[in-house]
């Protein structure tokens, strides 16, 4: 090929380059919600600093679902209150975020009885989160269709989801818990305890007496000395 035209289609490359990210990232701010944009007053409630990255998952019953300040739902993230769109719910939230929530890609929380997630719980990408679950107890219809099971779920404050973590309904994970990934569960885990496995059981769990028992078998990271590292340390 000639140095000019090959050195042109070089120029349309990087022209188009530039301009397909520019319109990435355009798109990617544009779309997000907040609780500035018009679609965040959809919401019962939407805390400042909160951000719904675009482009979203399934979205519905928004007037029951509150979301506290500070949280980060990444993308294609689904909330849902309600078996469908376009129930009245009643004078109550059924879908409760806290201060500082972190929901990483793909995840669903799907909220037919009350669903509670504590501040500063961090949610990894792909997780499941239901307060509804299948029934098949009769055995001549379709499991789709027989009416399902719901409980209420709730999440204590400070705890970690692992990534493609599913949180069945009735469970009731403490405060500062670990869900490691993949884990399945049904029931409770205790605060300050990690759950793995499935069905999850509780692994390592810290007392006040006794500490962590097991013992860790490592000691606890230090941060560097950063502004950062100060935020992740509550400085």
């Amino acid at each position: 090929m000639p140095l000019i035209p090959r050195a042109l289609a070089a120029w349309r490359r990087r022209t188009a380059h530039r301009a397909v990210h520019a319109a990435l990232r355009f798109a990617r701010d544009a779309g997000a919600v907040t609780a500035e944009h018009t679609a965040g007053l959809r919401f019962g409630a939407i805390g400042p600093g909160t951000r719904l990255a675009f482009p979203q998952g399934t979205v519905f019953g928004e007037p029951w679902i509150r979301l506290g300040a500070h949280c980060v739902i990444g993308e294609h993230v689904t909330l849902t209150a309600g078996l469908v769109p376009g129930l009245d719910l009643g004078p109550d939230p059924v879908l409760r975020i806290g201060d500082g929530v972190v929901i990483g890609r793909g995840g669903h929380v799907v909220a037919d009885r009350a669903v509670t997630i504590g501040d500063d719980c961090w949610i990894g990408p792909y997780v499941y989160i239901t307060s509804t679950n299948h029934s098949y107890d009769d055995p001549h219809r379709p499991v789709g269709v027989q009416w399902p099971r719901m409980a209420p779920v709730t999440i204590g404050a400070g705890s970690w989801i692992g990534t493609g973590a599913v949180i069945l309904p009735g469970s009731a994970v403490g405060r500062n818990a670990v869900v490691a990934a993949g884990a399945v569960v049904r029931g409770e885990v205790p605060d300050h305890a990690v759950a793995a496995g499935v069905p999850a059981r509780v692994v390592r769990r810290w007392t006040p007496d006794g500490g962590w028992e097991p013992p860790l078998r490592t000691p606890p990271p230090t941060p560097p000395a950063s502004d950062g590292a100060r935020h992740l340390r509550g400085g």
